[in-house]
């Protein structure tokens, strides 16, 4: 599934290349699966809508749109927003029109600028809605955390750390591949229970997170199993992992051959050195 960081390069690479365009129409592939929100609604919200910004929330992207009233009363125009969660497998990708369309596309919107913007999705694991208001996700953002937030969501906590750090109520966006990651770089053990950390730790750990997080962004993601960005083009970041799917491989900083356990049904991979 896509993590902060590639949610993050997908959605700035759409808002790029879209932003300030009208949505001319919208096509939906009426799979069920693939909608919280019902095709008919979310081609009435965004039909004839301005996207004034894409951006991320947690594991989502947000299109922050613009619409005219439709009411002969009211010339207002009434904000709203178009929820893309990618699931396991689902792409957000501008393409041109005569670009052949991908199998498993389930929503294509065609943009004034002459571009279409399409949700293709093998698995249907990924959902898309539209809402009135305002979306803020299930938990406090990783790279905007202060040191006492950070600290104060882990007090007490039984649960070991890196589950910890897998719980969306808590910092929304970090998955499987980062939170290795982060752990690795604070030199943390995964299963050390999370109310158990020092202060000095957590805020290690908080740094180590925010600089993973930033890094991969830098590269544009981690490209292990479906991941491209907008354009179709993978990440880089994958290159620069230190413990994450490198089971049996020397660490790259004192050579111990790389774990892996699971916690909390999820892989988790460590060095036995390195992380204490």
């Amino acid at each position: 599934m896509p993590e902060l960081p590639e949610v993050e390069t997908i959605a700035n690479g759409v808002h790029q290349r879209v932003h300030g365009q009208t949505i001319l129409s919208v096509w939906t592939s009426n799979k069920p699966q693939t909608f919280k929100s019902s095709p008919t609604e979310i081609a009435d919200v965004l039909t004839g809508s301005r996207i004034d910004r894409v951006h991320r929330v947690g594991k989502t992207i947000v299109a922050d749109v613009t619409r005219a009233s439709r009411k002969k009363s009211t010339a207002a125009e009434m904000p709203a927003q178009f929820l893309i969660h990618l699931g396991m497998t689902g792409r957000l990708l501008v393409s041109s029109p005569e670009t052949e369309v991908p199998p498993h596309t389930h929503a294509i919107l065609t943009l004034s600028g002459g571009k279409e913007l399409r949700f293709v999705d093998a698995r249907r694991f990924g959902r898309l809605s539209v809402s009135a208001s305002s979306y803020t996700g299930p938990g406090r953002e990783p790279l905007t955390i202060s040191p006492e937030d950070f600290i104060a969501l882990f007090r007490n906590r039984k649960t070991a750390i890196k589950a910890a750090l897998l719980n969306q109520s808590l910092l929304h966006g970090v998955g499987n591949i980062y939170a290795d990651e982060a752990l690795f770089h604070a030199g943390i053990r995964p299963r050390r229970q999370a109310g158990r950390l020092t202060r000095d730790e957590l805020t290690r750990l908080r740094a180590a997170l925010i600089k993973v997080l930033k890094h991969a962004i830098k590269l544009g993601g981690s490209s292990v199993s479906d991941y491209v960005d907008a354009e179709g083009v993978a990440g880089f970041f994958q290159l620069h992992h230190r413990v994450y799917s490198r089971t049996g491989q020397p660490c790259r900083t004192c050579s111990t051959p790389i774990e892996r356990i699971v916690v909390g049904g999820r892989s988790t991979h460590f060095c036995p050195t390195c992380q204490r």
